[in-house]
């Protein structure tokens, strides 16, 4: 059994084009299939569009399902529904807007039957606008330096993988950008390969300029939960420890020069400056050592 599930925000333009393609592949296939369609909330006539199209292509080898959220969530929840609603051995996810190829669909699932756990697409000739391959080099250049990530475009949303894969993951907020990753640090057999990446045919990308600064703060939360949510004063120790180290350098250096040269502390902003590192340095490494404290009962728990 397939499942590929499309989470879409007012896409009614493309939703019967895109139908229309991924069934003619399906019909290739010859197997056991659903296609599930996740209404992140539209407000246009996307619904009408898709109930047109279950009723044109009602076949007995797979079907359309359609679920609708009541308000807009995002593209994380809304991948976690279609999962919830989804009976699929092997799972397909695919953006609504027509930029992903469905003929693709193909290459994935071989590579799948090669016995690979993860497939993720890696975009050619990218037909994004300038601020989402910002992002997305930003995102490479970080994955690549701290996660020691083997992805080259680890946000491409055309991806095939068993549903195996998907234990002990929770889809929500933007955290889906990080599901390729978090397969690979589970120690699943992951690969690449190249799917065609077509400019968007209706509508405008949702991806606004708002949402890059989104993405980095996304991309810094994964830096912190996948290397360090185990180990949490690791994190908070080292840049504790740095603060620390600052406010007692220049708390030195006032003692040295009040005590040797006579020049009084009043006189001297700096000196709390000093005071705040030294305090705002113990706070964070307790901080750590909470965490750690919080880590070490939850697992003695389990």
């Amino acid at each position: 059994m397939l499942s590929i599930i499309i989470p879409f925000y007012n896409e009614a333009e493309s939703l019967p084009t895109l139908i229309k393609h991924l069934i003619e592949v399906l019909e290739k296939i010859k197997k056991e299939a659903e296609i599930i369609l996740v209404d992140d909330g539209s407000d246009d006539s996307s619904k009408f569009k898709i109930q047109n199209s279950k009723l044109q292509f009602k076949t007995q080898n797979y079907q359309i399902k359609l679920i609708s959220h009541r308000k807009r969530f995002g593209k994380g929840k809304a991948l976690q529904t279609g999962i919830e609603n989804s009976s699929g051995e092997v799972i397909i996810f695919m953006d609504a807007d027509l930029q992903d190829e469905p003929n693709d669909l193909l290459r994935l699932l071989e590579k799948i039957g090669q016995g690979y756990d993860l497939v993720n697409g890696i975009r050619q000739d990218r037909q994004d606008n300038f601020i989402i391959k910002t992002y997305s080099f930003i995102a490479k250049l970080f994955l690549k330096i701290f996660f020691r990530s083997p992805f080259t475009d680890i946000n491409c949303g055309f991806k095939a993988f068993k549903k195996e894969v998907l234990q002990d993951f929770t889809f929500y907020g933007n955290n889906f950008r990080f599901f390729p990753l978090y397969a690979f640090y589970k120690g699943y057999k992951v690969v690449e390969i190249e799917v065609k990446n077509h400019p968007r045919q209706f509508g405008k990308s949702k991806f606004g300029k708002s949402k890059l600064f989104i993405g980095i703060l996304d991309t810094l939360t994964a830096y912190f939960l996948y290397q360090f949510s185990e180990k949490p004063l690791h994190f908070f120790g080292i840049f504790g420890t740095i603060l620390f180290f600052m406010g007692n350098v220049i708390l030195m250096y006032l003692a040295v020069e009040r005590l040797f040269y006579h020049v009084l502390l009043y006189r001297r902003p700096i000196l709390f400056l000093g005071m705040l590192l030294v305090i705002v340095g113990i706070q964070v490494v307790m901080t750590g050592m909470i965490g750690e404290l919080i880590v070490f009962f939850q697992k003695k728990k389990n």
